[in-house]
């Protein structure tokens, strides 16, 4: 028995919905961590610039506006190759990330920075539509509540394989010259085995009946499209937070020996609430543990931006009930859009394709506006604490207020949703 079923049996749960947290854990270490940890690289140890930085990344998010949807499109009709195709783009992954940080740059950086990242997220993209269309059966086959219990142990996954990969060049810095190099290579190790664990599983969502084109049947479906602009709003926040953090921590709070352990608790929060949020949501709904989540959300947030150097203590109860929030966020919405690609299009890789797309341009968002608004107030990243207090102050504005002024407005959004029982 492999650990990820014995950790199943022991839970109580069954074991074939493990290898959907592995699987999903994999690639949630190569989905926010890289824009936690490549900016400070290639900053730090090439000297590019933040805005040059910001400027790729939000220019590689804007190529997901015709790529995401490209990609569920071509999802859709691999059919019986679908599975040699995740495969394929499982190598492309891991070989980008070793790229990223283990190889030298063999162009000048900002150009290795931009090559590596384009097929990172290429992959990326792939592999995520793929895997949440292939749990759309899933969820189908299990039953009622089968979406949510699926997205329970998905999410979790990924939760725990975004705390490792936010933790582990810290945890590597005593041991490895190269952090980052070594946390590459290991990425790259474990792809094989989740790929192993999850094999057999893409042919059967590859086989699932159609209903239509399916972007157009995505698209001209009004729950769907609320749902969409309802992810992209409430995964800014998120964004805009994961791009800042380090900095934050670093020069806010002058304590970078505590961002590893800062991570740790977001993310591990993150992960033991989001099962409790699935059982909230079978008993009250959806709609009401969403709200309530995200109104954690803020409560817990919003006064980030009032705290200065030494409040380590403050800023860890902030992680803490955050991260417990992002459970909410992470298990209840896909698991909504799920369901109703059950109903209008049971493959579903088209429109995880726009899913996916609507994650992700909040990136461009946090990349291409925050970045370059932290370096026009002033903020260097080397400088740290020592910065100027304007670049302080603007840096506390970013990372904190506009993270809740953005959860409002998702609220909104969500208080519209016509779920019907979804």
């Amino acid at each position: 028995m492999s650990l990820a079923a014995a950790a199943a049996a022991v839970a109580g749960r069954p074991p074939g919905l493990a290898p959907w947290g592995l699987f999903m854990g994999l690639l949630a270490m190569a989905g926010l961590p890289i824009y936690i940890h490549a900016p400070r690289v290639y900053a730090e140890a090439h000297g590019v610039g933040l805005g040059a930085l910001g400027a790729v990344l939000a220019a590689l998010r804007l190529l997901d506006v015709v790529q995401d949807p490209g990609l569920g499109w071509l999802a859709a009709r691999l059919g019986a190759w679908r599975g040699a195709a995740v495969a394929a783009a499982l190598a492309l992954m891991a070989a980008a990330m070793v790229a990223l940080y283990a190889v030298p740059p063999l162009l000048p950086p900002l150009w290795w920075f931009a090559l590596a990242l384009t097929v990172l997220f290429s992959a990326f993209s792939f592999l995520t539509i793929c895997l949440y269309a292939a749990g759309v059966a899933e969820g189908v086959r299990l039953g009622p509540g089968g979406h949510v219990r699926l997205a329970g142990w998905r999410e979790a996954g990924g939760l725990l394989g975004l705390c490792l990969a936010a933790v582990a060049p810290a945890l590597l810095a005593g041991t490895a010259a190269r952090p980052h190099a070594a946390f590459a290579v290991g990425f790259a190790a474990l792809a094989p085995l989740a790929w192993m664990a999850m094999r057999g599983r893409w042919a059967a969502a590859a086989t699932a009946p159609a209903t239509g084109p399916a972007l157009r049947s995505v698209l001209a479906d009004p729950p769907a499209r609320r749902l969409l602009v309802t992810a992209l709003v409430n995964a800014a926040p998120v964004a805009v937070t994961a791009t800042l953090f380090l900095f934050f921590v670093e020069a806010r709070l002058a304590a970078a020996a505590w961002a590893g352990p800062l991570l740790v608790a977001f993310f591990l929060a993150a992960a033991a609430a989001a099962p409790g949020w699935a059982r909230l949501a079978r008993r009250i709904g959806p709609r009401l543990a969403l709200l309530a989540g995200m109104a954690l959300s803020v409560a817990g947030f919003g006064w980030a931006a009032m705290l200065g150097p030494g409040d380590v203590a403050a800023f860890a109860v902030v992680c803490v009930l955050s991260g417990a929030a992002l459970g909410a966020d992470m298990t209840l919405l896909p698991a909504l859009f799920a369901a109703r690609m059950a109903r209008i299009a049971p493959d579903a890789a088209a429109g995880f394709g726009l899913w996916s797309f609507a994650g992700k341009a909040t990136l461009a968002l946090a990349a291409g506006v925050a970045l370059p608004l932290l370096g026009a107030a002033g903020f260097e990243p080397a400088a740290g604490a020592a910065n100027p207090a304007d670049a302080l102050r603007a840096l506390g504005l970013l990372y904190a207020v506009l993270p809740c002024v953005l959860k409002l407005v998702a609220m909104a959004l969500v208080a519209r949703l016509p779920l019907k029982g979804e």
